[in-house]
């Protein structure tokens, strides 16, 4: 079957090859039948792609330990469902699969796109085609998935324990398929560069594509800050890891074309902006394949250091130069149609919005980069940690969540001061009332304040839009509230899509602003020995050291250490933490001892135990008790983030019609149709 696989390896990187140099060419365009014949070589390399990926999954899920991939990330006693993980976990298995999804998507793209962009097709089977090309001939001359040893040993070495997460199971594949689903937006903006067709052509027949990497890349990043809560164990769900920023920097320029192509839309502005949104956006997800993959930084999430490093940096300057000379050929045929008329306008809003998420995105990468540039021009590594980014994103990020309330408060064009003061009465009086909460509360930390204020703001702002929208349809057409409601985001999904995304947006922030609180303590406890933790929502967590018991599992040896918890003097069961040894069939250590972290999670607080071991073999334990307000409400956001994301990309909607007097106050639903305003 390895032999089958590489030979399906070469005849995708051969097709490929061939559809590039047809695309590319333009020779297509007096002959239909060889357009149809480099649309129909993107099914063939996805037809390839699925053979070679058959062939890997043969050997993972036989035992084939005489390919190295397979003796590297499996072993005889590894859960079958960790398997599946398998396929993903290593780089050349992973490089597999997003060449594997990517044939998919290409494929997706030419099967599903409509007719009317038929002229922009064979551009973009062009670039997908190359896209997968490259991975694939990194995979030929550079890591090998297929590659055999020179012998067969008895057992794998199994998957590294912190890889043995449900987490991981989903995280990663959700997280590639954001990364990979970038490449079709960038194709199709390719090809209307290429075509001249600059109109907002491309945009529509990338609306659902964006939304699809960008809902992707939502739930990725989202479960990957689970992952690394329960499974790391220090405490937290996010520390500006490089990796973790490798996949935030995408999110966040996807984040500003999905607002400022609404001003394309709507009103001609901000194409040359857009076109390098999207080309950015391409390659800041290529950059984050590079870090994970090249070694140039120190991360948990990243794979060892490899030559593989080298092809995607040759391959991320190669597409930045093609990409914006190709854009500056064609930069006086992207005029803008209109002027910004006023800085008291939705279109300056979203103009701002933009430049914070850019700010942002620049501050993430500079931080980024600052250890590798160093290293290269001082030859010492200095190292860029938390309190720089937070230094400078947490004030940006704060502006961003001002911004995402004020601009569904000010009309198109120009805002009256009479639209100014009926829009904000009600926001602001949220938000004031969020605030004199927090300081009631006795609340002092200013950024944590400041969040859960602007948080209130932002939520009157959006039950204002909901309020004002189902109350138009009760007077129109005499709906009871829920059916009002329903038909109101049935029928213009993508407005009001997009306020259930700032809502999970909102509720982020503020369960953000909790951690500022969070209490903890390190102790060394013999049994019957009892420490005391005070929660900032006022109670008193007392945790007594029931002792260590020692079993042996599937594929691992475990010490658990288990405390019995009291709130306020009152007992409330039990919480066990880890110490896990993994071992292989023949009962042979494999990895360094892993934590398994003890939490109780509530709609207030988390409690989060780690135990840090033994003490001389004994049954005295070092424990660290943490207290961490409002966790909960992270992953409630996320899910929330999410429902909001596929409510706006679920087909249908038309025209919700409100009275013209209310269209003119720049608020509710437009009479326009889904997705103008």
């Amino acid at each position: 079957m390895t032999l089958l696989g590489q030979f399906a390896l070469w005849v995708t990187f051969l097709v490929g090859l061939w559809c590039v140099a047809i695309a590319f060419s333009a020779r297509w365009r007096d002959r239909p039948e060889l357009a149809a014949t480099v649309v129909r070589s993107v099914y063939a390399m996805f037809g390839c792609l699925v053979v070679a990926s058959l062939a890997l999954w043969k050997g993972l899920i036989g035992h084939d330990f005489n390919i190295e991939y397979v003796a590297a990330y499996t072993s005889r006693n590894l859960p079958p469902y960790y398997i599946v993980s398998a396929f993903w976990a290593g780089q050349k298995g992973s490089l597999l699969f997003w060449a594997l999804v990517l044939s998919l998507f290409a494929s997706l793209a030419q099967l599903l796109t409509p007719r009317r962009y038929a002229d922009l097709m064979p551009y973009v089977a062009g670039v997908t085609s190359a896209v997968v090309a490259f991975f694939v001939s990194v995979m030929l001359f550079g890591s090998d998935p297929f590659e055999r040893l020179a012998f067969t040993p008895a057992d794998g070495r199994g998957l590294n324990p912190q890889l043995q997460n449900v987490g991981m199971v989903i995280h990663p594949p959700m997280l590639y398929l954001g990364y990979i689903s970038i490449t079709i937006p960038f194709a199709f903006a390719v090809a209307a560069l290429l075509s001249r067709r600059l109109d907002t052509g491309w945009i529509h027949a990338i609306r659902k594509w964006t939304l699809v990497s960008w809902l992707f890349l939502s739930i990725g990043i989202t479960l990957g800050m689970w992952w690394a809560y329960v499974e790391l164990g220090w405490g937290g769900y996010w520390a500006w890891d490089p990796v973790e920023n490798a996949s935030f920097l995408p999110w966040l320029t996807m984040t500003a074309f999905l607002h400022s192509v609404m001003i394309q839309e709507k009103r001609g502005m901000l194409k040359r902006w857009n076109l390098g949104l999207i080309v950015g956006t391409f390659l800041l997800s290529i950059f984050g394949t590079f870090i994970t993959r090249s070694g140039v930084i120190a991360s948990v999430h990243s794979f060892t250091q490899s030559n593989v490093g080298y092809f995607f940096l040759a391959f991320l300057v190669v597409a930045a130069v093609l990409s914006f000379t190709l854009l500056y050929t064609r930069w006086p045929l992207l005029e803008a149609e209109v002027r910004l008329e006023s800085m008291l306008s939705r279109e300056a809003a979203f103009l701002f919005n933009n430049l914070l998420f850019v700010g942002i995105a620049f501050s993430v990468l500079w931080g980024t980069l600052f250890p590798i540039l160093s290293e290269a021009v001082r030859g010492t590594k200095i190292t860029v940690g938390p309190p720089f980014f937070n230094r400078v994103n947490v004030p940006l990020g704060l502006l961003l969540l001002a911004l995402t309330g004020i601009g569904p408060l000010i009309a198109w064009r120009k805002a009256s001061a009479a639209n100014l003061r009926r829009q904000f009465v009600g926001p602001l009086a949220t938000g004031a009332a969020a605030l004199a909460m927090v300081l009631a509360a006795g609340l002092r930390d200013f950024y944590a304040a400041t969040a859960l204020a602007l948080a209130g703001f932002v939520a009157g702002t959006i039950s204002q839009e909901f309020l004002r929208g189902v109350r138009a349809r009760r007077r129109m057409h005499g709906e009871s509230v829920p059916l009002a409601f329903f038909r109101l985001v049935a029928r213009n999904r993508r407005r009001y899509g997009g306020y259930i995304v700032h809502t999970g947006i909102l509720i982020y922030f503020a369960a953000f602003a909790g951690m500022a609180f969070k209490v903890e303590r390190e102790a060394t406890l013999k049994p019957g020995e009892s420490v005391e933790l005070r929660s900032p929502f006022g109670h008193t967590y007392t945790f007594t050291h029931v002792g260590i018991s020692q079993y042996e599992a599937l594929n691992r040896v475990v010490s658990a250490a288990t405390v019995q918890v009291a709130i306020d003097g009152r007992a409330d069961g039990l919480l066990t933490s880890e110490k896990r040894q993994h071992i292989d069939s023949f009962k042979r250590p494999t990895f360094e001892p892993s934590t398994e972290v003890g939490i109780r999670s509530g709609l207030r607080e988390d409690l989060y135990l780690v135990f840090a071991g033994a003490v001389d073999g004994t049954e005295e334990a070092v424990y660290r008790f943490n207290v961490n307000p409002l966790v909960w409400w992270v992953w409630f956001g996320g899910f929330v983030l999410a429902f909001g994301g596929l409510v706006t990309m679920w087909p249908g909607g038309g025209p919700a019609l409100v009275p013209a007097r209310q269209v003119q106050g720049g608020y509710a639903v437009s009479l326009v149709g889904a997705g103008t305003e």
